[in-house]
């Protein structure tokens, strides 16, 4: 079992974002194997599908190059003129061809991985330099392994030219038996088979190294216990800072709020308990806003901000309960409870026209409460819930 330098097993798969660091820093499986395995089946194809056209254009080069008039020999431009016609029979064929092999290794080379460029793996390293290190990789198990997919490919290929070799003995010998012109093709066609019967050993060799690498990859990017935890705090925030930030998040908000306070209508309290500021833009055509609200000693911060902005408070515990459990801050109040907050606007409107004092008098508050029509689902209780009925 792989360890870390702190001695602890790996035994943990990697996380997404562990999968993610080394895909940015070049580390994902790769298999050389099925890239030459898929090289060498297209070449093999590629001859299979051109080998009679190249083989005939080819016979044309040969032909014309060794049957020449007696002027062409005191004609110095001759050769070169020559050369331009031969490359230009056989030059769309050729590259059609290695079109084929730049695609096939394109292919090869994402096939495992995708696609990935990354400058971190050739970054020069000084640690690379290092001989002590060299000498490490080199009897490495890795080069162990790379040593015996090496010998392993060697033994299947040659194991199977010698079975094409022995199957194709009496086509070979036949050869010097044939004329010049079909002799060739017959060569070309024995030297295609022949290439793509080698070439078809690659593939049980990329059989077994793509999933290898996979293996390798996924064993080396494997994590501890302890990495997984770290990482998952680093990603989650450790409980002390989550902490801290709402804490400092609330006091910002609470900070906010408090502010807005002084331009709030009324405000509404329980008396003791809760307290909801409300504010209502006449010109405007919405409903009034909740612009702060709280409970117990927030409630009780509330009440000493606006005595202090001479913003009229209202004790009308019903109300006050229905506004602070069925409103946020900077919310509308409920269509449910319009008719309620108008009547307690419309009261606080009349009394600062009437008087200058922001105070009403506890008869007028006692009887304006016993006129609010607040509805049944509204009617919470201290715990915010609504009693049946």
């Amino acid at each position: 079992m792989a360890e870390d330098e702190s001695g602890q097993e790996k035994t943990e798969e990697a996380t997404p974002k562990r999968l993610e660091k080394a895909r940015d820093e070049g580390q994902i499986a790769r298999s050389r194997e099925l890239g030459t395995t898929l090289l060498l089946m297209t070449g093999g194809v590629s001859l299979l599908m051109f080998g009679a056209t190249l083989a005939e254009r080819f016979q044309g080069v040969m032909r014309s190059s060794f049957s020449f008039d007696r002027d062409a020999v005191f004609d110095s431009s001759y050769m070169i003129s020559h050369l331009g016609r031969s490359l230009g029979s056989v030059i769309d064929v050729v590259v059609l061809i290695l079109v084929l092999l730049m695609i096939a290794g394109a292919i090869g080379s994402v096939s495992l991985g995708g696609w990935l460029f990354s400058s971190k793996p050739i970054t020069p390293k000084l640690s690379r330099m290092n001989p002590l290190e060299g000498l490490q990789r080199m009897f490495s198990a890795k080069a162990l392994v790379e040593l015996f997919k090496a010998i392993a490919k060697f033994s299947l290929v040659a194991v199977m030219a010698s079975m094409i070799l022995w199957y194709m003995r009496s086509e070979l010998l036949s050869l010097s038996q044939e004329a010049l012109a079909p002799a060739i093709t017959h060569a070309v066609w024995i030297l295609v088979w022949s290439a793509l019967g080698m070439s078809s050993a690659t593939i049980i060799i990329a059989a077994i190294d793509v999933p290898f690498q996979r293996f390798e990859n996924a064993k080396k990017l494997r994590m501890t216990r302890q990495q997984v935890k770290d990482e998952y705090k680093d990603s989650e925030g450790k409980p002390e800072v989550k902490s801290k930030i709402r804490q400092l998040q609330r006091e910002l908000a609470q900070s906010r709020m408090m502010a807005s306070i002084p331009e709030a209508d009324v405000v509404i309290t329980n008396p003791e308990h809760f307290s909801v500021a409300l504010k209502y833009e006449i010109s405007g055509s919405g409903a009034p806003v909740v612009v702060a609200k709280g409970a117990d000693e927030i409630a009780m911060k509330i009440r000493e901000i606006a005595n202090l902005n001479e913003v009229p408070l209202l004790r009308s515990p019903q109300l006050a309960r229905a506004v602070f459990f069925s409103t946020e801050i900077n919310d509308e109040i409920p269509a449910s409870l319009y008719l309620a907050v108008a009547q307690v606007l419309a009261f606080i409107f009349q009394m600062r026209q009437a008087s200058s004092s922001k105070r009403p008098a506890d008869a007028q508050v006692r009887a304006l409460n016993r006129k609010l029509d607040i509805p049944d689902d509204m009617a919470f209780d201290a715990s915010g819930d609504v009693p049946d009925r």
